[in-house]
Parts: structure tokens; C-alpha cells; sequence
């Protein structure tokens, strides 16, 4: 059975959380990370090195790198769906996986770290609004996008592309600051939101 080691509540551990329910993978997960067991005790290091979750076991097979994990997943059960073969398509799902890991995620963790797990290195105030001038910016980008191509990031079906970026998006509405009315974006979050999934592991009341 497939073994899954990281916290619940790690927004990298829940895109593999997620995409494990969308197909249907049987699961075990051991908690890992912030609040657990720490990543730096060695029996932990010899699964990754780089001492983050979430790191997968499959019969044998280890892999780290949450992207990495839910696109191996993905191939590994046939779900041409969530990964389409079509080499245009797939760059264009794997754009916005990258997106919500570098552009919207460099917003986001100021603003995560300083108003929900409120870690000293980000309670400057000047830091936190920072983020949310940038995060803001994404988002902005983001709705423009789904209007025009929506409903979903690559299309209109639902990829992968849509699991890091919906679990940004519903940090986004979870976390409580000023924010801009973005209709293509709400729009979008809704969308998600009829997916069974998508409620446990996404918009679960946890950002």
C-alpha cells in the first residue's frame, strides 16, 4: 500500500491527500513535519535528505516533491483525465503547478507565516503586507486568466494543474486580510468546491 509521510495540514502533503482521493488510492500516511515528529531525526533523512514533506513509499518506490508525487501518481494509475498525453496540454497544466510554487507562493508564505502560524522572522508588519501587495498581484493574474479561459486553470476540465493552485486559492479566501473582489477567482473556488475532495482536503476550514 501506498505509504505517505507528512502532516495533514501541510498544504504540499494535501495536494497528494487530494489527488489520492480523486483516484481512488488506498492510502497510509504517517505524521511528519511541524508539530509531529521533526523532519531532522535521521529516520526521517533517509527518506529525503532535504528534510520536507511530503515523501512517498510505493511498494519500495520513494519520491519526493509534492508535484513530482501527484504527476507520478497520476501516470501511475492511468489518469490520462488529470494528465492529459497531449505534450500542449501537459505544458500548460505543469505552467500553472510551477506558478502556484514559485509566483503565488512567494506572496503567500509571508503572509501564512505571519497571521496563521505567526513565526517571529515574519511578525514585522512591513513583511506581512508585502506578501499581500504580491500575493494580491497573482491573484489579479489569475483572475484575468480564468475569465478569459476558465473555468479551470487549464481549461475546462479539471487537471492537476488545478490542485496546487486551488489549495493557494483557498488559502487565499481562508486567511483573514483585505483582499480585492475577484469574480473569475470565486467563481473558480466554487467550482472546486463540488468536488468531495476538494472539501476534505482543501476548503476543510484550514488555509
Amino acid at each position: 500500500m501506498l505509504k505517505i509521510y507528512g502532516r495533514a495540514n501541510s498544504i504540499n502533503v494535501r495536494k497528494v491527500l487530494w489527488v489520492c482521493d480523486e483516484i481512488g488510492i488506498p492510502f497510509e500516511r504517517e505524521d511528519w513535519g511541524r508539530g509531529y515528529r521533526s523532519t531532522e531525526e535521521p529516520a526521517f533523512l533517509e527518506l529525503n535528505p532535504f528534510a520536507v514533506v511530503p515523501v512517498i513509499d510505493d511498494d519500495g518506490f520513494r519520491l519526493r516533491e509534492s508535484n513530482t508525487i501527484t504527476r507520478y501518481l497520476a501516470t501511475r494509475y492511468g489518469r490520462d483525465d488529470l494528465y492529459p498525453r497531449d505534450p500542449k496540454v501537459r505544458a500548460k497544466l505543469e505552467s500553472w503547478m510551477d506558478w502556484a510554487s514559485t509566483d503565488m507562493s512567494w506572496g503567500i508564505r509571508p503572509v501564512f507565516m505571519g497571521l496563521h502560524v505567526k513565526a517571529p522572522a515574519y511578525g514585522d508588519p512591513k513583511i506581512i503586507e508585502a506578501g499581500i501587495v504580491e500575493w494580491s498581484r497573482q491573484m489579479h493574474a489569475l483572475d484575468a486568466h480564468l475569465a478569459s479561459s476558465g473555468p479551470f486553470v487549464a481549461g475546462p476540465a479539471f487537471t492537476l494543474g488545478d490542485i496546487p493552485v486551488g489549495l493557494g486559492v483557498n488559502r487565499w479566501f481562508t486567511l483573514g486580510f483585505d483582499k480585492p473582489e475577484l469574480k473569475a477567482v470565486s467563481a473558480y473556488y466554487e467550482a472546486l468546491s463540488t468536488r468531495p475532495a476538494y472539501r476534505k482536503h482543501g476548503r476543510n476550514g484550514s488555509p
